[in-house]
């Protein structure tokens, strides 16, 4: 499994590939929700390949000079449960370190904030929904 975070264009085809079949048609959001205003040029995305296939992916964002917000984290089916969405969280938090960020910010789906709090994510919010799905935001200092 070969990891890669950058913004050319390639990399970012192979995130939206990703994307596409996990929240297009996997989980039936829109197009129009699901590729949004913050999936720019510049946009770094981390992408897990096997074997040269995209399989895994997270969008890097800061929100300020101390904060990241991982999102957009989807594995294809027959990937999960396989720990390519920890590793790939892992990845984005390092980018983050490296910018001089001491904070990681998710807006994560009721279903996985169980995952995110195994990582070191604590819940800060109540329930709201989010393109439809139940959320909560989770915080870890980094």
């Amino acid at each position: 499994m070969k990891v890669h975070a950058g913004s050319e264009n390639w990399n970012r085809a192979a995130a939206f590939y990703v994307r596409m079949q996990v929240f297009v048609l996997e989980r039936e959001i829109s197009l129009q929700e699901e590729f949004d205003s913050k999936d720019t040029d510049g946009t770094v995305y981390v992408v897990l390949y096997d074997d040269g296939k995209p399989v895994a992916t997270g969008r890097y964002k800061e929100i300020d000079s101390e904060t990241i917000r991982p999102g957009r984290i989807a594995v294809l089916k027959d990937y999960r449960k396989q720990g390519l969405g920890e590793q790939l969280l892992k990845e984005l938090e390092k980018i983050g370190q490296k910018n001089g960020c001491t904070k990681s910010v998710i807006h994560g789906e009721l279903t996985a904030a169980e995952f995110y709090e195994k990582l070191g994510y604590v819940r800060v919010s109540d329930i709201y929904y989010e393109d439809g799905a139940p959320c909560v935001t989770l915080n870890k200092q980094l």
